[in-house]
């Protein structure tokens, strides 16, 4: 029997960590592993010649696909005829569903005995629940990130395991990190987002809402971990706030944030996850383009955007959205939780032991999941 061949595909760097933590974990429990495909620097590391750069896929929102369109399309082609030149024992996809799942119709549609797996479960339970109908069409199994994500896999027609959410396996700040952000008074974290309009959009509110805050707590520091993309625009549009942040590009000052705030005022997102990790309480302040919040509030099925509230079966994480996103309304939120930051502890410890913290790596557990598809 000759190696197990696998094909993977990424889009983007969330997709690149998961992948490379599912190789890793495909490689402890297979001795012979082939894989083939598309993902970015970690995957190569873990011995994957990329068909083509990931970075040509990491692009966000529909204005910023349009110039692209006939490029991407032959791409989708391109990793379509690879994947089916390979013969792999199975397609596995890795979140990126606009590129991946185009793919993935075009192989099941010349080889419909082929397994395809697809990891990152699209968020049907918080609306366009008929997109997993749509996506079973050509996907057999789905790894799924959040506990709760396995029946609405199933009821569409497909298998579904949960493997666990990657933000229990990142590493926290050590007592080194840590005390790199000492300091007097209490420390604020800013998380405006990580893309350029939600950073434009909501840095003045923030700005706004630090103003009040200060008012109360003369001491207050601020810092605002971001992106290198957006740096430069965070830095233009934070020099005027009241208290200047201290943005921070570096992984283990990250960290050392993450871990030593005593609040956090932050975009809707992942980044709700990252807090609860290390504990820190949480306010979630969010804006957009008004039709934009009209079409997802007639399109919601859930009444929180927030993964802790979601995942604990609470709603302790205050949320201001859309028309409800203003300063005098966000800072006396967090004046609150900076008098008494206890009250989101207990969500936050249950949200990560339900995510799988304590239990075995989500890529060891992804790599077993594919392995009883196979």
């Amino acid at each position: 029997m000759g190696a197990l061949r696998l094909y993977l595909i990424a889009g983007e760097p969330s997709g690149d960590r998961l992948g490379a933590a599912l190789m890793a974990g495909l490689k402890a429990l297979v001795p012979e592993v082939e894989f083939h495909g598309i993902g970015g620097p970690l995957m190569q590391a873990e011995g994957m010649v990329s068909l083509f750069p990931m970075e040509e896929l990491s692009i966000m929102g529909l204005v910023e696909v349009l110039p692209k369109y006939r490029a991407l399309k032959r791409r989708i082609r391109e990793a379509a005829s690879d994947a089916l030149a390979r013969q792999p024992a199975a397609l596995i996809t890795i979140d990126s569903p606009d590129f991946c799942l185009r793919v993935a119709a075009l192989v099941k549609a010349a080889r419909p005995d082929l397994r395809t797996i697809h990891y990152v479960a699209p968020s049907v339970w918080a609306w366009r629940p008929k997109r997993a109908a749509k996506m079973a069409r050509h996907v057999d199994h789905v790894l799924a990130l959040l506990p709760f994500e396995p029946p609405y896999m199933q009821a569409a027609g497909m298998t579904c395991d949960f493997v666990g959410h990657p933000v229990v396996a990142e590493p926290l700040a050590t007592p080194e990190e840590r005390a790199l952000m000492a300091g007097e008074g209490p420390l604020l974290l800013a998380l405006p987002g990580s893309r350029k309009g939600e950073v434009t959009r909501l840095c003045p509110v923030f700005g706004e809402t630090i103003a009040r805050l200060q008012a109360t707590h003369l001491t207050l520091r601020v810092a605002l971990p971001t992106v290198r993309g957006v740096e430069p625009l965070v830095r233009d549009l934070t020099r005027h706030w009241p208290v200047v942040p201290e943005i921070i590009t570096d992984p283990s000052r990250k960290r050392a944030a993450f871990a030593t705030a005593h609040v956090a005022l932050a975009a809707s997102g992942t980044v709700s996850l990252e807090l609860a990790a290390n504990g820190c309480p949480i306010v979630i302040a969010y804006d957009m383009n008004r039709l934009t919040l009209w079409l997802m509030r007639r399109a919601a099925q859930v009444d929180t955007v927030t993964l802790v509230n979601l995942v604990s079966e609470t709603r302790v994480v205050p949320e201001f959205i859309g028309e409800a996103c203003r300063p005098e309304l966000i800072a006396p939120a967090l004046a609150t939780l900076l008098a008494d930051p206890t009250g989101q502890k207990h969500a936050m410890s249950l949200t990560m032991e339900r995510l799988g913290k304590g239990g075995e790596p989500p890529g060891l557990r992804a790599a077993r999941s594919v392995l009883w598809v196979l």
